[in-house]
């Protein structure tokens, strides 16, 4: 299917989600993740409409940096080695996967402005994802104030890859619950307003549980 047909969906499944949750339409930012796509499907991802883009490999993006440039929002949503760095900061916008403190150092080294970050929390506790645990996010989050070129601007999560919807649903929620506490704080270089959690499998219920952006890849693009 095309872009804007399948995007016209996930547009009707955003509003019924924000009906149920009682929040407006116009708070939810659709990323298209386009690491499985070309960078023919990318752009036909920003004609349809859409604004940022994701993709969880440095090489990946730049591959699509050079023929797109700056025309989309660029996010970095996956793993994040300390060492690549350098090849993406001056590229992306956003990075969803701050989760350590020599990661952190080595974006305060390389930005040369600040860098809006989403601490990338593991709430599921499963071996098999990055993240911090969730009890350790508000100290490490304290230890940046000395970081001018940091921006926490939300917290970042994936659910497990399960169909109980009540599993999905609470590790939302706790990501909820922990955002609301660190925004609660007042921070100036932590202002956590954010939400980065929900993909094409679980999206409309990251929505009601408070995300604020959502990652889309296979519903959007296709795979």
């Amino acid at each position: 299917m095309k872009v804007a047909e399948n995007l016209a969906f996930i547009h009707e499944q955003i509003e019924s989600a924000c009906l149920r949750a009682n929040r407006d339409p116009k708070e939810i930012k659709i990323i298209a993740v386009t690491k499985y796509v070309t960078t023919e499907r990318a752009a036909e991802a920003l004609d349809a409409g859409i604004i940022h883009l994701g993709e969880n490999r440095d090489d990946g993006l730049l591959a699509k940096y050079e023929k797109l440039g700056n025309k989309p929002v660029w996010h970095f949503i996956g793993t994040l080695q300390s060492k690549k760095v350098k090849n993406i900061i001056d590229k992306v916008s956003y990075i969803h996967s701050l989760d350590r403190m020599s990661l952190a150092e080595e974006i305060e080294k390389r930005a040369e402005q600040r860098m809006k970050c989403f601490v990338q929390v593991n709430v599921s506790g499963e071996q098999s994802k990055h993240g911090m645990e969730p009890e350790k996010v508000k100290q490490f989050i304290e230890d940046l104030k000395t970081f001018s070129h940091i921006e926490i601007v939300g917290l970042m999560t994936m659910a497990p890859l399960t169909e109980d919807k009540e599993i999905i649903r609470r590790t939302f929620r706790e990501l909820k619950r922990l955002q609301e506490e660190i925004e609660a704080m007042q921070l100036t270089y932590a202002p956590c307003h954010e939400l980065s959690m929900g993909m094409s499998n679980d999206f409309t219920i990251a929505i009601e549980e408070g995300s604020t952006f959502v990652r889309i890849g296979t519903a959007l693009v296709g795979s």
